[in-house]
Order: C-alpha cells, then sequence, then structure tokens
C-alpha cells in the first residue's frame, strides 16, 4: 500500500481463513452460549452467524462495526451529526456484547438499527453482507477482523477506520507480519486516528500516508452522561452546603490511597465529604470493609442510603449513575490511573464541567493527558500526599480550579469542532443516492 501497487492476499491470510473454517462450530458454541446465556432470543443469537433479524432499509446504509459498549456508544453523537447532513441515510450498528446492545437501544439515533456481527467466517460474513448490502462500513479503534473487511472491500463497500488507536503490543504483532498488515490496511480507504502516535505506528505498518488523517478521540464528544434528575436533587439536597470531591472509576488497591488522602483532607476541611463510586459496583462489600478499616464513616448507595450531616465517604456503588455524581460535583479524581491500569476516559467528567485529578498509569490515554495538563484542565499525583494536596489546593483557590474547568471547557469545544470535519470525511465517501450524479 505504500505504493501504487494494490497488496495481495498473503500466505498468512489464507491460513486464518483456513482456521477459521475449523474453528467456526465451536466459536459459535461459545459465542451463541454467552448470548443465551444473557437471555436473549433465538433469532438474535443467530446474528452471530449472519442471519439478520431486522429488514435492511431501504436508501444508503452505513454500518458501523465497534468492539463493546464504549465504542458503541462512542460513535452515536458521529452518527447523529451524519443524520442530519444526510437525511437519507440509514444506519447500522453492529457490536459483540449484550450490555453494547443493550445500552445503543436506550440511546440510538434516529434511522438506526442495532444487530450482532457476523463470526469472521466467510459463510457468516457474506450472508451478513448479501442481506445488508452497505454503502460505507466504517470500524472503530481497532476491530480489525480480516475476513469481514476483506469481503466487505470485494462487495465494493468503501471502508474507513475511526477512531483508530492500536497498543503497542499490537502494533509489534503486526510488525512482525508486515505483508498481511499491509493487506488489511489496503482495505481502508481512510485511517482517522485517534493521536499522532496512532498515525505513525500504521504507517510503520504500511498504510499508505495519503489515506491517514489524525483525528480526535470520538469520545471527547460522546453525549454527555445521563443524569437522574431527582436523584441529583435528592444527594444535593442531602449534602447541603457541605464541600465535596469524587474519586470515580477506581480499582483494586486504589481505594487505599484515596482515602488515605481523604483523611489527612479531612483534617484542614473537616465538614467535606468524598463521594467514591469503584469501577465494578459489585466489589461495594470490600470497599466498605476499607472505608470502616480506614476509621471513616459512610453511607451506601446502593443499600438506598443518602449521606448524613456526619458522613464522610459516600459509597456510590451502583451502575449508570456516575453522571449524577460528575453534575452534582465538578472535582473528580479518575481512577485506573493510580497504578499501571492505563486509566479511563477522562471526556465524560469533562464533559459534565469537571476538572480531572489523574494518577500517572494513564496510558490509554497518554496523549490527551498530555494536553490537558499542559492546559491546565488536569493534574498528574502519584501518592495520597499529592491527591489531598492537590483537592485542597482546588478547594481553599476556586478562582485557580475554575481556570481548570474553564480548560478542560475549552478543549472539549475544540474536539466539537473537529468532529464535524470527520463527518464531511465520511459523506465524501458515501456513494451518492440512486438517481443522483
Amino acid at each position: 500500500m505504500s505504493g501504487d501497487t494494490p497488496a495481495r492476499p498473503t500466505l498468512l491470510y489464507s491460513l486464518y481463513c483456513g482456521a477459521s473454517a475449523l474453528i467456526a462450530p465451536f466459536a459459535w458454541r461459545k459465542v451463541a452460549a454467552k448470548l443465551r446465556g444473557y437471555g436473549l432470543p433465538e433469532e438474535r443469537v443467530r446474528e452471530r452467524r449472519g442471519h439478520a433479524s431486522l429488514p435492511r432499509p431501504a436508501g444508503r446504509l452505513i454500518w458501523f462495526h465497534a468492539a463493546s459498549v464504549g465504542e458503541s456508544l462512542s460513535v452515536l453523537t458521529l452518527i447523529r451529526r451524519m443524520g442530519e447532513q444526510a437525511p437519507d441515510a440509514e444506519f447500522l450498528i453492529t457490536s459483540g456484547t449484550p450490555t453494547s446492545a443493550e445500552l445503543i437501544a436506550k440511546r440510538m439515533p434516529p434511522r438506526c438499527r442495532h444487530q450482532f456481527p457476523p463470526l469472521d467466517t466467510a459463510a457468516a460474513v457474506d450472508r451478513f453482507l448479501t442481506h445488508w448490502r452497505p454503502d460505507l462500513g466504517v470500524f472503530v479503534e481497532s476491530e480489525l477482523w480480516p475476513q469481514m473487511l476483506v469481503r466487505a472491500r470485494k462487495t465494493g463497500c468503501p471502508l474507513v477506520l475511526l477512531n483508530a488507536r492500536l497498543s503497542d503490543r499490537s502494533v509489534k504483532g503486526w510488525k512482525k507480519r508486515p505483508q498481511t498488515a499491509r493487506y488489511i490496511l489496503d482495505q481502508f480507504g481512510l485511517l482517522v486516528t485517534q493521536n499522532q502516535k496512532t498515525a505513525a505506528n500504521l504507517q510503520a505498518m504500511g498504510a499508505a500516508p495519503g489515506r491517514i488523517r489524525p483525528g480526535s478521540n470520538l469520545k471527547a464528544v460522546s453525549d454527555p452522561l445521563p443524569v437522574d434528575p431527582e436523584t441529583l436533587a435528592a444527594v444535593r439536597n442531602a449534602v447541603s452546603d457541605r464541600p465535596v470531591w469524587v474519586a470515580s472509576s477506581t480499582h483494586d488497591g486504589e481505594e487505599e490511597t484515596v482515602l488515605e488522602a481523604h483523611k489527612a483532607l479531612l483534617r484542614r476541611h473537616p465538614e467535606l465529604c468524598l463521594l467514591l463510586a469503584p469501577r465494578h459496583p459489585e466489589r461495594g462489600d470490600r470497599v466498605e470493609a476499607l472505608i470502616k478499616q480506614a476509621g471513616l464513616t459512610l453511607a451506601r448507595r446502593s443499600m438506598g442510603v443518602l449521606p448524613g450531616a456526619g458522613t464522610q465517604v459516600y459509597l456510590a456503588d451502583t451502575l449508570g449513575e456516575v453522571g449524577i455524581w460528575y453534575a452534582l460535583c465538578p472535582l473528580v479524581f479518575l481512577g485506573g490511573s493510580l497504578h499501571d491500569i492505563g486509566g479511563h476516559n477522562p471526556f465524560e467528567p469533562m464533559q459534565a464541567g469537571a476538572a480531572v485529578i489523574t494518577g500517572t498509569g494513564h496510558y490509554n490515554f497518554a496523549e490527551t493527558y498530555a494536553q490537558l495538563t499542559a492546559l491546565g484542565a488536569a493534574a498528574e499525583v502519584r501518592s495520597a500526599a499529592e491527591l489531598a494536596e492537590q483537592v485542597a489546593g482546588w478547594l481553599e483557590q476556586p478562582e485557580r480550579f475554575q481556570a481548570a474547568r474553564d480548560a478542560a471547557g475549552q478543549f472539549i469545544s475544540r474536539q466539537s469542532d473537529q468532529l464535524d470535519q470527520t463527518v464531511e470525511a465520511l459523506l465524501a465517501l458515501l456513494p451518492p443516492p440512486a438517481g443522483r450524479p
């Protein structure tokens, strides 16, 4: 692809196709059991074999394929914008997990439907493509299923790799197979990356420089997290005029640091309340034990209890309510970052008007955090003492804290401008409506 000659199928690709046919029955049994275990009807389970459970709509169809929840939800705002620009276009989202299907169904833009993707076998993929006949295929982040890509491109469907992000390990693996990497990347007419590093990696893997376009992270322009106004009002009333800070998406081994920081903060701000929202709410019992072990008082959201005047920690161990906590308090520590976990999406709190504190283990968002810290929209900490000092600084210097929040808001606004450019680039690849030149 780096030259004018199109890349050709490689022996490795042919071996992959043969192997996928051999293991297809075993793969089918595994994925079918998982979907049935979730309680899905059989017609939806059969989508993994390429059998559609919905009719193909008339008109031009744009197909988005994403891995799971975060990637699926990140494209909804993009689909909404594209739908406004191309009112005749219809949309199909495929994603592999029942959870993503459930969340997409709740937030579906107009003229959109969801299906589970076909297994990456010739029979399943061809069955899927014969039914849906997409006019444009958009693959999100790192979903490089070889047969799905090659067979879709053979139908004449232009393909885009969007919001591209590849781990160092993945890049290293592909570089060991340069001809196959080039062949797979050659299926894409456009590769829009999250950052410059991915753009450089794709070029090193064999992608044509002319097809690579650095963009923004789609998650930066996703719709804000949902907020239940009644719950927000109830918690806000319970907290009253006490100062609050949020520690969100914390993992095992991080709560100890957060609680140590909170104890230090209480010596300076005795009325301070910590709203602690673990990444995995099922760890609630474990986190409650840690809070008690630290000698702190708590109330637990999953028990239906609101924080009282003497509650030092409000344990928010529920699913789907993080948006409420960000709306309640704009001072947020984002977990998954004090250890080598990779960090979590900083755009969600920033869309709610928050400034963000993070640990240094945020390699999944390294380039984003580099920009945010340079702008003053985020701050990095390495210990409980540094975390306490950062929270105290923002609590005690409201002008400085407001400047951080303003910087975060301006960053989000710039990403929205880049989204419009992405919409234009995608629609430029969409064939014109039938009967129109």
